[in-house]
């Protein structure tokens, strides 16, 4: 039984489960808080996300499969998680989503969680000119370094869709930072 099995198997079990959730939480809050935060790209929109994806993985763990890894199911609930919260972010201010993203971009600055420097923040800027999948690609393939197959996976769509959105995201990025 590999270590996802039997994390799977704690989980499922009514006298494990708790263990088996700390445990889950432990492994993967840390990568799936990075993935979180580079979409919502704020501190704190990305604990509450992570904290809404967690409640979400715990009340419907039992409805996982298995037909893909453990992670990428995660991963999949954390990139719903965070779209949703930013479309009701903008719903809520009546902007788009993508004017959302613009806000906490410009506010990074002065964000006491943001250690970079200003050449991530103008990469950041090109990243949100892209429109919103070619932005999940480029970060899953560039930041996260997952393989076509496990993007394919939590986003459900074919690995030849992703390699092209992911070649024309780092065109358009190229573009953005040696145009200004």
């Amino acid at each position: 039984m590999t270590d996802e099995q039997l994390l799977i198997t704690q989980l499922t079990s009514p006298d494990s489960r708790e263990q088996g959730f700390r445990e889950l939480m432990s492994k993967y809050k840390e990568r799936l808080y990075w993935h979180i935060r580079k979409i919502v790209i704020s501190h704190d929109d990305a604990d509450d996300v992570l904290q809404n994806t967690f409640i979400k993985v715990y009340r419907n763990i039992g409805n996982f499969k298995g037909d893909s890894k453990l992670y990428s199911w995660m991963y999949r609930i954390a990139t719903n998680e965070a779209i949703t919260h930013l479309n009701k972010n903008a719903k809520y201010a009546n902007i788009t989503s993508e004017e959302v993203k613009q806000k906490a971009i410009d506010r990074l600055e002065s964000d006491v969680y943001f250690e970079g420097n200003e050449i991530q923040i103008k990469l950041q800027k090109a990243i949100a000119t892209l429109p919103e999948k070619q932005q999940l690609v480029f970060n899953m393939k560039y930041f996260d370094d997952l393989k076509y197959k496990e993007m394919s996976d939590i986003l459900e769509t074919s690995e030849g869709a992703l390699k092209a959105s992911y070649h024309i995201a780092v065109k358009k990025i190229e573009s953005f930072l040696t145009s200004g």
